[in-house]
């Protein structure tokens, strides 16, 4: 079974300044550059073991805080129903903090551009 997004995933986004602005085109070239500091912990490609956080591979569609093999997750994550959507990612990535406000990751400030570079970067990385 799928999880939902939960209502009040969507309602935060909408409350904490989430708007409808011109979507901004990925570009994977970039994306791969700017992921260059998240394999401090993470890894996309499949078969790579576990760092310091979960594997990304395959993350679009899979229930937030369930990555097989990874048992770090934060209480926030553990408890979170839903599943990793691009527009939650760039949401998570642009507000850590009023998202998931008691989640352990570490997340560097990014701008639009290079939020949309990361996502189809790792859109790359699914079955």
């Amino acid at each position: 079974r799928r999880p939902k997004k939960l209502p009040a995933v969507v309602a935060l986004m909408l409350g904490a300044g989430a708007t409808a602005q011109e979507p901004v085109q990925g570009d994977a070239g970039r994306g791969r550059l700017a992921f260059a500091p998240c394999r401090t912990c993470h890894y996309p490609e499949q078969g790579y073991g576990h760092h310091n956080g979960p594997s990304l591979w395959d993350l679009f569609g899979r229930r937030a805080g369930s990555a097989e093999g990874y048992a770090h997750y934060s209480d926030a994550l553990k408890a979170a129903d839903f599943a990793w959507t691009p527009e939650l990612l760039d949401f998570w990535l642009a507000n850590p903090c009023r998202f998931l406000p008691d989640s352990s990751m570490v997340v560097f400030e990014t701008t639009p551009q290079q939020r949309a570079d990361l996502i189809e970067y790792l859109k790359q990385f699914r079955e």
